[in-house]
């Protein structure tokens, strides 16, 4: 893994930027639309505990690459600031859930390490254009979701 990478693209309008530092005991990854930190994340997850890979291509959807599913025994952390709401908050997890199961895939795919690091997520998102009034994600939500996760899949494979 790169020890630190960058890329920055539009998402459904938005620019977006990641950010990826390698550290020895831990892995910072931001995620801003904002230009700043936002929330800080810790995921954890034993490295005795294995990690299932990612499901087959849906043949419905044969461009889109499906991702790993986060293991239920992965541990959120919140470690600096907090969501404005508890819907920002779920979300917030998910992003922080699904981006350390990427790290910890690509890397074990790549390395022959039995320490998995902790991984650092910080998230700074735009507010959603579309309203929110229930709990469920937007198209909004759903493309910038999907479009951080490629963004975060394309800086991992940076070799």
């Amino acid at each position: 893994m790169l020890q630190t990478a960058t890329i920055a693209r539009e998402l459904d309008g938005v620019q977006t930027d990641v950010l990826i530092q390698a550290f020895a005991d831990r892995i910072l990854v931001l995620v801003t639309q904002l230009g700043k930190v936002g929330s800080l994340i810790q995921a954890t997850m034993p490295s005795t505990m294995p990690l299932l890979p990612a499901p087959p291509p849906d043949p419905a959807q044969p461009n889109v690459l499906p991702l790993p599913v986060p293991p239920p025994s992965l541990q959120l952390t919140p470690l600096l600031g907090s969501a404005p709401s508890e819907r920002i908050q779920t979300l917030h997890s998910l992003y922080a859930s699904q981006i350390a199961t990427l790290v910890w895939t690509l890397e074990e795919a790549s390395v022959l390490e039995t320490d998995r690091r902790p991984v650092i997520v910080g998230i700074a998102l735009a507010k959603s254009p579309e309203p929110a009034h229930s709990s469920e994600l937007s198209e909004h939500d759903r493309t910038v979701f999907r479009g951080v996760m490629d963004l975060v899949r394309e800086l991992l494979s940076r070799k």
